[in-house]
């Protein structure tokens, strides 16, 4: 009797075991906090992308062709939304012809959806400035926000990727676990900054300032978006004596010449805030944000 060959067999075995592992979900995060977030959330089953960084202002973004590329493959699309990118995102959504991340759509996620706006304007006019008519965008500056990001966040990912749900809710619970004692631990930390007065140059830390107790009494924009003039910063110096502040406020993407003209004149420390993961050193991730940012407001007290 002759023997069948083989080595078909063989060569299918071997393509068997050769065959590629799921492709990780891709996320096209349109700011670094929630990156991080949906990288400590999906682990090695997502690919994650910023669309910014720390030292770019998210209202002013370009829809770059290279970015429009990560929009086609995106399966998942997590910004903060209240108008923050409306000046970029929607040409991202119309040009990518990606139907799974358009809005209504699982793949398009708002974590402003899912947290209690502050300011929120009575009426919206262009000459006030870039208002939101929605409310404040910058909920990242307070971490219990990002508790409730999270949740739904983790629910969003199993709900695109069912097959890897058990694996999203597991980290979700192993995050939120941190998360709870971290904010219990900054809490304790930043009681001593209660009620310390502080100018900002732009609107970014209303959030902060509500979780911490922090008085904002002036900004350096004179209206939202609209750069500090000589005038008005000779105007906040004037307010300042008669309501003294202990420090005036920038993120990472502000102009630092304001601050620090109004720090030399009124003798108050010119403080650069991270606002976002990546903005220090130290802020390499969402727990490393949050520390440094409580430790450069206490460094103020010194």
């Amino acid at each position: 009797m002759v023997n069948k060959p083989i080595k078909p067999l063989l060569a299918l075995a071997f393509a068997t075991f050769a065959l590629p592992a799921l492709a990780a979900l891709n996320v096209l995060a349109c700011e670094p906090e929630w990156g991080a977030l949906a990288e400590a959330l999906g682990g090695d089953k997502v690919s994650v992308y910023s669309a910014t960084n720390a030292f770019q202002d998210p209202h002013h973004v370009q829809a770059k062709p290279s970015l429009l590329a990560k929009a086609r493959s995106a399966d998942l699309v997590v910004c903060t939304g209240s108008q923050l990118e409306i000046g970029w995102l929607p040409i991202l959504q119309q040009q990518a012809g990606n139907s799974k991340i358009q809005v209504g759509q699982p793949g398009c996620f708002e974590a402003a959806k899912l947290v209690h706006l502050l300011e929120v304007p009575s009426s919206v006019d262009r000459s006030l400035g870039d208002v939101h008519p929605g409310g404040n965008p910058h909920i990242q500056t307070d971490p219990r926000n990002i508790a409730l990001v999270a949740d739904a966040l983790a629910k969003r990912l199993a709900e695109i990727d069912p097959a890897n749900g058990t694996y999203y809710q597991d980290n979700y619970k192993a995050f939120a676990e941190r998360w709870k004692a971290a904010i219990a631990n900054w809490e304790r930390q930043a009681a001593p900054l209660r009620g310390m007065n502080i100018v900002v140059h732009h609107k970014a830390f209303v959030y902060l300032e509500n979780w911490l107790g922090l008085q904002e009494v002036a900004t350096l924009e004179p209206k939202p978006g609209v750069e500090p003039t000589s005038a008005h910063l000779s105007e906040v110096l004037a307010q300042l004596q008669r309501q003294p502040a202990r420090a005036v406020i920038r993120s990472t993407y502000n102009d630092s010449r304001g601050s620090e003209w109004l720090s030399e004149r009124a003798k108050i420390p010119a403080v650069l805030l991270p606002a976002t993961v990546g903005g220090s050193d130290r802020a390499k991730d969402l727990f490393g944000f949050f520390d440094d940012t409580i430790q450069r407001l206490l460094a103020v007290l010194k």
